[in-house]
């Protein structure tokens, strides 16, 4: 049995052409976060990342919101990821929760935030976390772990201030506000906003897009603007040289010239 028709606590797992795509399966819950899903998440990120089939990886949400986070209701009976003393629930952070970030952070893969509703909290942050991001025009974003008497111990304040900015990501966390897609998009939280009947087709056609890429270019790429973003000049450019050494003698670099040349779609091989 194909590892992707596995049932999974709190996910659905879809291929879509060359795209996954995972979608947290909470409804009743606005898809607040569970042991399981969180488990889950892990092992089927972790698994397509090394699947030379997938090419894009799609992250979204069941019913009318993205994800609420944490929930509030095994908060407040110290139940599920919430359960046991201050020391437990450290541990339980870096062995649960923490993974995603670490995991995300990791991937070759380009994975997209497709954002239908709310996200809220840790759900902001998964958003976060992901390389793209395209929103429902009704989709609604804060950080409200102030407002419960928490901080974002899933990692989120280093993925929001590096995407937003410091003065912006200072703002969210402290004021615990919302913002509308329209706000999301002004401050570069979100890359698109569309009309929710529009949000599935824009977000495949943007997955397709990124497959139809030279796959190691395009990890590579991924990959080297993070580098960038995070590190000195020049160990970006040893990286950058390397890198180049690999893709230019890489018979898919050689396709898309043929293709360019020649005028026709060019096949990619990994190699």
């Amino acid at each position: 049995m194909s590892f992707y028709l596995k049932q999974f606590e709190d996910l659905l797992v879809e291929k879509n052409n060359e795209s996954l795509w995972i979608t947290l399966n909470r409804p009743e819950a606005s898809n607040a976060y569970s042991i399981g899903m969180v488990q889950g998440l892990v092992e089927v990120l972790r698994f397509a990342d090394v699947d030379n089939k997938i090419r894009a990886i799609v992250l979204t949400g069941s019913g009318k919101n993205f994800c609420a986070g944490g929930d509030i209701k095994a908060m407040k009976s110290k139940t599920g990821m919430f359960s046991g003393e201050s020391n437990e629930l450290r541990e339980a952070y870096q062995s649960g929760i923490q993974q995603i970030p670490l995991t995300i952070s990791q991937l070759k893969t380009p994975i997209i935030a497709m954002v239908n509703g709310a996200a809220i909290g840790a759900g902001c942050d998964l958003a976060a976390m992901c390389d793209l991001r395209v929103a429902s025009s009704e989709a609604v974003f804060a950080e409200t772990f102030a407002r419960v008497g928490l901080v974002p111990g899933d990692g989120g304040a280093f993925f929001l201030t590096r995407l937003i900015g410091f003065g912006k990501a200072m703002e969210m966390f402290l004021t615990c506000k919302n913002i509308s897609a329209e706000e999301a998009l002004k401050i570069g939280l979100v890359n698109q906003v569309v009309l929710p009947e529009e949000l599935r087709k824009t977000t495949q056609d943007l997955a397709d897009q990124l497959a139809s890429l030279p796959p190691i270019a395009l990890q590579m790429t991924k990959k080297s603007v993070t580098h960038a973003y995070q590190n000195d000049l020049i160990s970006h450019l040893e990286l950058m040289a390397a890198y180049q050494g690999i893709t230019q003698r890489s018979s898919d670099h050689f396709s898309a010239l043929d293709g360019m040349i020649e005028k026709k779609k060019p096949t990619f091989k990994h190699t």
